[in-house]
């Protein structure tokens, strides 16, 4: 939420990092493709004045940067290329965690596992993960890693929520099993959790702009997630915190979580989310909570973050059709 997607102040952004960091807050999350590198300029400004091993700093690659068609994906020649990218703008001379923003299945997981370990040999990076894999590609990197001699993926971030609990069926348990962090992005569903949705408020967000299909009310999964998070509403009330506070303790319950992911844009919604790591919730509450959502269900199936090309392209499962 730092520069042109968000917050286009820098000296304001660099105080809310400040901020964050003075609060205990010691990991930050970026990637290249925020606002087209302009978020990484930022966390490295408000780095340059601190010690920057107090610091675990993680960024991504894999979005397109810019219009040159190669400037994109999980090939070993762009992976090379944009960590370089980003150690200019970040203002540092390695990272503690280099993430494959999404799936590439254009390219074989190996090329993109050798170019990453490559990175650790020449002490560019610490450790590598992933985003938004699916479990089943999650433990092919594993294998694949294994049978030839590659380092291994160490994180992965997905997308959860009260409201987007598929990771709770599979990638979480394959997680724990491979020994893997887990720092989900989103623990507020892209606002939903955030207050600024119920009755009477009306959705103008950007991102409800860009993404009709994950916020039009139009959308009848919508307008479920709208009734439900009304519910949660009441029930933050009856367990005496907030709806934000009742959200992140939620994600910071479960034992695959490493740490929630926060992106706050203002002073203002830093504060407010601060406090969830001390919040425990009751058994009763999270019963409540599994009623309105079940366990490993996502309220709105566009919330997964990452499709497969075998389902969002039909020529790939259509034999004789362009």
């Amino acid at each position: 939420m730092f520069g042109a997607w968000g917050n286009t102040d820098h000296d304001d952004s660099i105080r809310i990092i400040h901020r964050a960091l003075d609060a205990g807050i010691n990991f930050i999350d970026t990637a290249d493709v925020y606002s087209q590198g302009e978020s990484e300029i930022i966390v490295g400004k408000a780095l340059s004045s601190l010690d920057r091993s107090t610091v675990v700093l993680a960024t991504k690659v894999h979005g397109k940067m810019g219009s040159d068609p190669n400037a994109q994906g999980n090939s070993r020649r762009w992976i090379i290329a944009e960590c370089e990218h980003s150690l200019r703008r970040l203002g540092t001379d390695y990272l503690d965690l280099y993430q494959i923003h999404r799936p590439d299945e254009s390219v074989d997981i190996d090329e993109t596992l050798g170019a990453l370990s490559d990175l650790v040999h020449a002490g560019k990076i610490r450790n590598f993960g992933s985003s938004t894999f699916p479990a089943e590609q999650i433990v092919e990197a594993q294998w694949v890693a294994e049978r030839h001699g590659r380092e291994r993926f160490r994180t992965e971030q997905p997308p959860y929520s009260i409201l987007v609990r598929g990771i709770e069926r599979n990638v979480l348990p394959i997680a724990q099993t491979y020994g893997m962090g887990v720092i989900p992005w989103s623990p507020l569903a892209g606002g939903w959790l955030s207050g600024k949705f119920g009755e009477g408020k009306k959705n103008v967000s950007r991102r409800s702009a860009m993404m009709p299909a994950r916020y039009d009310l139009g959308v009848p999964a919508n307008q479920r997630k709208l009734e439900i998070v009304t519910q949660l509403a009441a029930l933050a009330d009856e367990a005496g915190v907030s709806l934000i506070e009742l959200s992140l303790a939620f994600v910071l319950e479960h034992p695959a979580i490493s740490a929630a992911i926060i992106g706050p844009r203002t002073m203002e919604q830093l504060e407010s989310q601060l406090s969830a790591p001390t919040i425990r919730l009751e058994t009763s509450v999270l019963d409540r909570i599994d009623e309105l959502v079940p366990p490993g269900t996502n309220v709105n199936p566009e919330d997964a973050g990452w499709s497969p090309l075998v389902l969002t392209r039909a020529h790939r499962r259509r034999r004789h059709h362009q």
